[in-house]
């Protein structure tokens, strides 16, 4: 017998849906993925620090909550917690991985079946459709949930890598406020209007130091309002004809950056105390390649406004897979729970119970 819904991706999108089809009896089968880069088990959230800006997780003792709520099993799998004491108080917020444990718990806790494999193929040819995972036999169900996120795109560095979480981010929104950044010189490496949004974004936080735009040509790629946005900045400073070489740290955290010059290949020194990568996102779409309508950029294309519909009928997105504008795990959140209730709907007027 068919699935009602199978779910793809488990980022805030995917659990979000999983708990609003579970909650209204839709008995959904979550596909949660493995390490691939397309389809990373918990999401991308799962790569960052503190979250300060999801509502309802002000600081606290986080850890305790988490543990009391998460089942003991996967308690491997939460990070240390950060130790944030202050006058006797814990000046915490949650953690990505917290975070993401809590949202699946809560899928869990409605019977949300879960697989831990990828996605590598659909067919929606015919009805029922199949989902085609990488391990096992396909599966047949009326409808599909695609959350499989999208990802950001690094300078592929060594040494960018070893400081991901420590110094090195790709979303200022979601990290720039966090301590290990305040009050100091930042550099954001971009030429574009993500980039001109990501440097205005710091520039603009309370005690915010120098931000570093490193522009690897003599001119911005950023659309004028925004270029002349950062050149008036008092607080953004252009680097042009730079690239970064390598990042430097003292192991813990960021230290600085070696730029090399696109002009004579010499090496100069920058000191930051984090780098924010922001040359793009890259949405966890290979696998529907002419299956679904999707823009130049590789995103899912909803079809009707403040709705999740794909090009297919009984096919929805939820999530960065079809948002490459907010990318927020409160928007993606807010479109899992629309998607949920869009097949809720869609299988009453179909008659499928």
């Amino acid at each position: 017998m068919p699935e009602k819904v199978v779910v793809i991706g488990s980022g805030p999108a995917g659990w979000s849906a999983a708990i609003y089809a579970a909650r209204a009896n839709l008995n959904p089968l979550l596909f949660e993925g493995t390490a691939q880069p397309e389809m990373i088990p918990l999401g991308q959230l799962a790569y960052t620090t503190e979250v300060e800006n999801y509502p309802g997780f002000p600081f606290g003792n986080v850890r305790e909550f988490v543990e009391s709520s998460v089942d003991k099993s996967r308690h491997y799998n939460l990070p240390p917690a950060p130790d944030h004491k202050k006058d006797g108080k814990y000046h915490y917020a949650v953690q990505g991985v917290e975070l993401m444990e809590l949202m699946k718990q809560q899928a869990l806790n409605f019977d949300t079946r879960v697989v831990g494999d990828d996605i590598v193929d659909i067919d929606i040819s015919n009805r029922p459709f199949k989902v085609i995972p990488g391990n096992g036999d396909p599966v047949e169900t009326h409808t599909i949930i695609i959350a499989t996120g999208a990802r950001a795109n690094y300078l592929g560095l060594p040494s960018e890598e070893e400081y991901k979480n420590k110094g090195v981010s790709a979303c200022a929104v979601c990290d720039g406020a966090l301590p290990i950044f305040r009050r100091k010189p930042l550099a954001v490496i971009g030429g574009g209007d993500s980039a001109v949004e990501e440097a205005n974004y710091l520039a603009n936080l309370k005690d915010a130091a120098t931000i570093y735009m490193v522009v690897r040509r003599d001119q911005m790629r950023a659309s004028k309002i925004m270029q002349q946005r950062a050149l008036d900045h008092p607080k953004i400073k252009l680097l042009w004809n730079r690239v970064v070489d390598e990042v430097v740290g003292d192991g813990n955290l960021v230290t600085g950056l070696k730029l090399k010059s696109t002009k004579d290949d010499s090496i100069s020194d920058l000191n930051v105390g984090g780098m924010f990568v922001a040359i793009g996102h890259t949405p966890n779409t290979a696998f529907l390649r002419g299956k679904v309508e999707m823009n130049e950029k590789g995103y899912i294309v909803w079809q009707k406004p403040f709705r999740t519909d794909t090009s297919v009928d009984g096919v929805f997105a939820s999530g960065d897979v079809a948002d490459d504008y907010y990318r927020q795990a409160i928007t993606s959140a807010g479109t899992g729970c629309m998607a949920a209730l869009d097949v809720e709907r869609w299988l009453v007027d179909q008659g499928i119970e």
